[in-house]
């Protein structure tokens, strides 16, 4: 069942699932009757009405901070900002940090709602920025808005301009360059910052000070004289003494200022000038408000004075009394007079914010009506629930007992003072009694209707934290306090008992069972104990027999049956209050983040699922159902704040938004399932610099190996006297075939130059194939190369300053940045490091890289998105928390980043219209965000009321006009949002998730590509209208039994797309014709690589099953063969005209290369082939197995393919082989780094070193051996060399490595770490390289990138 909490004024449901779903729904309650005091008047004005929430019916929010003294106001805001934070998106973690100490926020008349949602921004700018370590003190905004001034209470009390809208810093000036200004030893913090009001003062502002003489007007230069605020001491002369400033406003006229004063004055500034002084108050001056023509004032001796327009006159006051409330008010006054903290008029009444935590409405014929209360200073723990009325009991820090009225009136009943402040309150089952437990050790009972004392007690001295009575009759009452001790007292006799002993740390939570003869307590020990009541013997109970025990009440955080309530990463007082339903069916948690969560009871095994919802800042102190479990009512810790969630029964629920945030483990059903989102969903990156063997080596590496004697050495001391004539004869060179002997006076190549690169990578990413020149050319990636094809010449040209694989590419739509590419890549730690990823911006015509990006990503960069002017970048990390940065890309400066989801986003993109809204799509979710200053902001997709609709895994987005966006899904339907409200679903848009959107911008139209068998009726690509409605479809001619579409881009009457098979097509938009433009394999490794014995033509075999013929002169593929099974290896006859194919299950093909008919084929191992080979004269066929073997066959005598022989006593699986010129002899490189020579066809090993060193081989593709040992590297313990060819000159040798790096080396390189030149391009783990027949191309085959490099 789903259990959703929402506004009071709103009701809320159960509704029933198939399966078990994440628990509760729980939505944000908006606040009405509750809300922070501040400092000014604009704050009560704009912000109490609805208690921080800027619209929609308002539930309820009890709460008053403390105001007992200017400096004590450091938590003023906090349940104000937190629930304007949650509206606008920002999580409750990075509030916390940055808002606890608040002090006012003063915003012109017309601007106070505009101040509130810009706050928070500021708050994140600050963050940002390093400014203001602790917290904010005061934020006006000039008088045209365009700018905002914040005052910090850091050590140097810093003042800093800001232009919200961009988040930027104008300027900022520290108290200590203040200090010749101020008193000589006066220490100062600002209190406040005004702005001239009038529309030509846009840079001027006064700031105040409490010990400071007097006020300071500040000036703001404009950028082009250096930006900066210059400060000038206000000068007292002959008017009067030095004050301590409390609040100061501007008239309405540019010359004139007041300030209020410490002392009951008011001071009136013209420019920098005092020239008079008036008393206004008995007592400071706390708050004042101008008016048009007037102001009024507010001070400690609660008395509200409306003043002319030059102070000459008291108009009327107003005392703050409880005779003066009016008939219909509801509610207490805790006392009359109370301070006057904040203050604001208009539309005919006075907003009075008071130090008691109160707001009042003064009508200005004098009746008062109390609009908000609640607790002051320090904190709220004590809540307690009646059991039969819809009323709540609360008491605190600031010494108060207070019931509250949770019906529609939602007002204070009564209230009583206490002598000490209090931590917690129960009451008693019939509801008349109530006990409360107090900070000094001692408790008392009252009557719960007038809160007269019953009766007290003082037997400890700790804190009393926790009180309960006893279910029926309530006989007992249990009294835990935080020195480790429960007492349980006889209500009827009021004596003490029974002693409950054993706890090793303060008791948090304690419960009766419903016998009332057991009580079950948790300590700050993370200790679930159990005591015999009234004794209170310690008892022993298994889990299992807890679970079966009736308890009256749940509120344990402890047990099995609450494991899963506890967060992954937490600490024991991480979650500090439980509460179960009557029904013992929902469990309701409050922690110290200030979430409120629900969860399905008993919530067993680690991490449940729940739901989570924005409630209070910092810690949720006390969580309880009412009695018929219609409320839940929460209470904060430094908020002071009561709030009240509504819970609907099953059946009953409303069709409404719901703000609620998912628990991290979702519900399995909700996301669908598909191959290839799991893939890549689950996909682990290989970095290059951390890569390890690819094959399962083992051995000493040829460089650690002793080296045996040479060829000279052995001639000369090693051959017997019987063969004298050895001495004298020479030792061959090197080993090169005779047939090009002739050749030696050929110098190796200078260089490898990039060529050609076949395979495009589809098969994890998603919309990386874009048209460039109005469709003459097209850009696209592979391994660590960007490329730039052109489409009538098939020629390419490459960008190659990754360093490693890329993931994602993006094109710069703005005319001023025409054919700007951005393209992020895989990395290591977030680190700044070299292996740290990185996003590149270039331009795609001369490959100049314009900005590179060093991420706060780690693992990689998996999406970017250019904005609507270009000048801003989105990037998305692979990272855990999936983080989204947002880009100055040109400055290279990080404008705003935050966590983006627990779950892998897939895309993000910004509105094709904006430069600040973006949205966000991967698994089961939907975010849309908004960029506000430097704040990151986003609300989740909302799924309203539509019929079965449920939260899907989003894998694409488009956007259309008036603010619509489409996602698509999972499971090929099309979610059509407008702003974050879901409004319709296009069912089955596609057969198989949509894997990629594209939104034409010329035109609107919508172009998807998703994953669907061909028909006749539909294909994997289909171009709709501007609204989804209408489409029509393009069927891809690849010749798969399902194409599946990875990326797609709309030119001029053509539609590009990218494919998983990695396969480019063009598919035009009037005839529906398909021309493939790139061909690759789609799934690797790619192990077989065979060049034509002639001609510039090369083999490819993978483990997609394919062996491919590729032309390099034409740039093309020019046929394929699908065998069924994983290719291992490839070889070519001497003559051309026929190829042998070894496959993964040990089977072995020949195919004639004319016809690609079966020659032969034959099965003689059950493991992998790891190489084949046919003899020069082309007699023989060798295959080399993973069981350690090799195999020859003679082809001469026919295809049947009769085994003549084999290799014996291999130590490990074959890697590589070679034949001898003479076809006599066969070299085989093994796993376990050895290299053996065997006699062909007997299969007998060749020991004869002397005569092994003669042996000319016909061609080179070992690793291992003397001749060779030079290419390996130093850092070669965790990696290998994996694969080597000679030229057929013999001179030169290339390699390839995990590291995914070519080397280039001369011929032999005996000597170890030879001198080399290296080139990059391939991913991690390059398995096969082979120089083409002429020795004028180098081809080399990927691994993990399934691509094929020419050079």
């Amino acid at each position: 069942m789903l259990m959703i909490l929402v506004p009071y004024s709103h009701n809320f449901s159960l509704a029933a699932l198939d399966k078990q779903p994440p628990v509760p729904d729980l939505e944000h309650s908006a606040d009405s009757n509750a809300g922070g005091v501040g400092g000014s008047g604009a704050n009560a004005k704009g912000a109490l009405p609805n208690g921080g929430k800027c619209s929609g019916p308002g539930a309820v929010v009890i709460r008053g901070p403390s105001h007992t003294s200017p400096t004590d106001d450091f938590k003023e805001h906090q349940a104000l900002l937190k629930r304007v934070a949650f509206n606008q998106g920002l999580e409750a973690k990075e509030l916390a940090e940055q808002s606890d100490a608040l002090f006012d926020m003063l915003a012109a008349a017309t601007l106070a709602r505009l101040g509130l949602l810009v706050h928070e921004g500021v708050l994140k700018m600050a963050k940002s920025n390093a400014l203001y370590p602790l917290s904010y003190h005061t934020f006006p905004f000039l008088a045209d808005g365009k700018r905002l001034a914040s005052v910090g209470i850091d050590d140097n009390h810093t003042i800093v301009l800001w232009d919200w809208k961009k988040g930027e810093k104008l300027s900022a000036v520290s108290y200590w360059t203040l200090r010749l200004l101020r008193a000589a030893g006066a220490d100062a913090v600002f209190l406040g910052l005004i702005y001239l009001p009038c529309s030509s003062c846009t840079h001027q502002m006064y700031a105040f000070s409490p010990s400071a003489d007097v006020g300071i007007y500040f000036s703001f230069s404009k950028p082009s004289r250096g930006g900066g605020l210059i400060g000038r001491k206000g000068c007292i002369g002959a008017m009067g003494r030095t004050d301590t400033m409390m609040c100061a406003v501007y008239g309405w006229t540019e010359e004139m200022a007041f300030s209020g004063t410490s002392t009951g004055d008011v001071c009136i500034w013209r420019d920098l000038f005092l020239i008079k002084t008036v008393k206004a108050h008995d007592g400071p001056v706390f708050s004042m408000h101008a008016l048009e023509k007037g102001f009024v004032t507010g001070g400690k001796d609660g008395v509200v004075a409306l003043w002319d327009d030059t102070f000459e006159r008291c108009l009327k006051t107003y005392a703050i009394k409880r005779a003066a409330l009016a008939p219909g008010s509801k509610g207490l006054l805790l006392e009359d007079n109370p301070s006057i903290r904040a203050i604001s008029l208009g539309h005919g009444h006075i907003l009075v914010g008071t130090k008691n935590g109160e707001i009042l409405e003064v009508d200005k014929s004098g009746p008062i009506t109390l609009l908000v209360q609640g607790h002051m200073e320090g904190e709220v723990w004590g809540l307690a629930t009646h059991p039969h009325l819809p009323i709540c009991a609360t008491v605190s820090d600031d010494k108060t007992l207070r019931i509250w009225d949770l019906s529609p009136s939602h007002c204070m009943l009564a209230v009583r003072k206490l002598k000490k402040g209090g931590r917690c309150c129960c009451f008693s089952p019939d509801g008349k009694a109530l006990a409360v437990g107090l900070n000094d050790g001692s408790f008392l009972m009252v009557n719960a209707d007038t809160l007269e004392d019953l009766v007290s007690f003082h037997h400890r001295k700790d804190v009393i934290s926790e009180i309960r009575f006893s279910p029926g009759a309530g006989k007992y009452l249990a009294v835990a306090s935080c020195d480790s001790f429960v007492d349980i007292y006889n209500v009827m006799s009021s004596k003490r008992v029974g002693i409950c002993k054993g706890a090793s740390s303060y008791i948090t939570h304690m419960d009766w069972d419903i016998r009332g003869k057991l009580l079950q307590v948790n300590t700050g020990a993370k200790e679930q104990l159990f005591f015999e009541a009234p004794r209170g013997k310690r008892q022993t109970i298994p889990n299992l027999e807890v679970e079966k025990i009736g308890w009256a009440s749940w509120t344990s955080v402890l047990g099995s049956c609450c494991e899963g309530i506890w967060p992954i990463i937490g600490e024991v007082t991480d979650v500090t209050a439980s509460c179960l339903t009557s029904d013992s069916k929902v469990l309701a948690t409050g922690d110290d983040f200030g979430f409120v969560k629900l969860f399905r009871f008993p919530a067993k095994g680690k991490f449940g699922k729940f739901k989570k919802y924005v409630a209070h800042s910092t810690h949720v102190t006390n969580v309880r159902w009412t009695h018929e479990d219609s409320l839940l009512v929460t209470v904060g810790g430094a908020d002071t704040s009561l709030m009240l969630w509504t819970y609907e029964m099953e059946g009953h629920r409303e069709s409404r938004q719901c703000d609620s945030e998912e628990s991290d483990l979702d519900s399995e059903e909700d996301g669908g399932y598909d191959s290839d989102v799991t893939r890549e969903n689950e996909i682990n990156y290989t970095i290059k610099a951390l890569s390890t063997n690819i094959r399962p080596m083992f051995g000493i590496k040829p460089h650690l190996q002793q080296k045996e004697p040479s060829l000279d050495e052995r001639a000369l001391n090693l051959v017997p006297e019987t063969c004298p004539e050895a001495k004298t004869q020479e030792a061959v060179p090197s080993p090169k075939p005779p047939s090009l002997a002739e050749e030696e006076d050929q110098s190796p190549p200078q260089d490898l130059v990039l060529e050609l690169v076949f395979g495009y990578r589809g098969k994890d990413c998603r919309n990386n194939v874009h048209y460039l020149n109005d469709g003459a050319d097209i850009i696209y990636h592979t391994a660590s190369v960007g490329i730039l094809y052109n489409v009538a010449t098939g020629s390419q040209s490459f960008y190659q300053e990754h360093n490693d694989d890329i993931l994602c590419l993006t094109v710069n739509q703005h005319p001023k940045f025409t054919n700007l590419v951005a393209t992020g890549q895989v990395g290591d730690s977030a680190d700044m490091s070299a292996t740290a990823p990185s996003i590149h911006v270039w331009d795609a015509m001369n490959k100049q890289t314009l900005s590179v990006l060093r991420c706060y990503h780690s693992k990689g960069v998996c999406s970017v998105s250019f904005s609507a002017t270009g000048k801003l970048l989105l990037s998305v990390g692979l990272d855990p928390e999936h983080t989204i940065t947002i880009w100055k890309w040109q400055e290279g400066a990080k404008i705003a980043s935050r966590a983006g989801h627990n779950q892998r986003i897939f895309v993000a993109e910004f509105r094709p219209d904006s430069d600040t809204q973006f949205v966000s799509v991967g698994v089961k979710h939907v975010r849309f965000w908004t960029l506000a200053g430097r704040a990151l902001l986003s609300k989740k997709g909302l799924l309203s009321s539509i019929e079965d609709a449920r939260m899907q895994t989003m894998l694409s987005v488009a956007f259309g006009a008036n603010n619509l966006t489409f996602t698509g899904t999972i499971s090929g339907d099309v979610c059509v949002w407008k702003d974050h409200v879901l409004v319709r679903i296009v069912a089955k848009a596609h057969n198989g998730p949509v894997f990629t959107m594209y939104t034409t911008l010329r035109d609107g139209l919508i172009v998807t590509g998703g994953k669907e068998r061909p028909s006749k009726e539909g294909g994997a690509v289909k171009l709709w209208d501007q609204e989804l409605k209408r489409c029509r479809a393009f069927r891809l001619e690849t010749g798969q039994m399902t194409d599946c579409v990875r990326s797609v881009c709309r030119g001029k009457g053509k539609i590009l797309v990218g494919t998983r098979n990695a396969e480019i097509i063009e598919v035009g938009e009037k005839n529906a014709a398909c021309n493939i433009l790139i061909n690759g394999h789609m799934d690797g490794p790619i192990w077989g690589l065979a060049t034509h014995p002639s001609r510039d033509f090369f083999l490819s075999a993978a483990e997609d099953g394919t062996v491919r013929l590729w032309d390099i002169a034409e740039k093309k593929m020019l046929n394929k063969v699908s065998l069924g099974h994983a290719a291992r290896t490839v070889s070519y006859s001497p003559e051309g005209d026929m190829v042998a194919i070894g496959m993964k299950n040990g089977e072995f093909i020949i195919l004639l290369v004319t016809s690609l008919k079966i020659w032969g084929k034959k099965r003689d191992r059950r493991s992998a082939i790891q190489d084949i080979r046919f003899s020069p004269d082309s007699r023989y066929l060798a295959v080399g197995t993973s069981e350690n073997a090799v195999d020859f066959y003679d082809l001469t005598l026919g295809p049947t393919l009769n085994r003549v022989s084999y290799c014996k006593d291999i130590p490990s699986f074959v890697i590589q082989m070679d034949f001898s010129a003479d076809s006599h002899f066969l070299q085989v490189s093994t796993g376990s780094y050895k290299r053996q020579v065997y006699e062909v066809p007997s299969g007998k090993q060749l020991m004869d070193q002397a005569v092994i060193d003669r042996i000319t081989w016909a061609t080179w593709t070992s690793i291992l051996g003397d001749e060779v040992v030079g290419i390996w590297s130093r850092h070669a313990e965790k990696a290998d060399v994996n694969c080597a060819c000679v030229s057929h000159s013999g001179i030169s040798l290339v390699t390839g490595d995990d590291f995914g790096m070519v080397k280039l080396f001369d011929f032999p390189c005996p000597e170890k770490f030879a001198k080399h030149k290296r080139f990059l391009g391939h991913s991690a783990h390059l398995t096969n390289i082979r120089f083409t027949s002429g020795d004028k191309y180098v081809v080399s085959a990927g691994g993990d990138d399934c691509r094929i490099i020419v050079e």
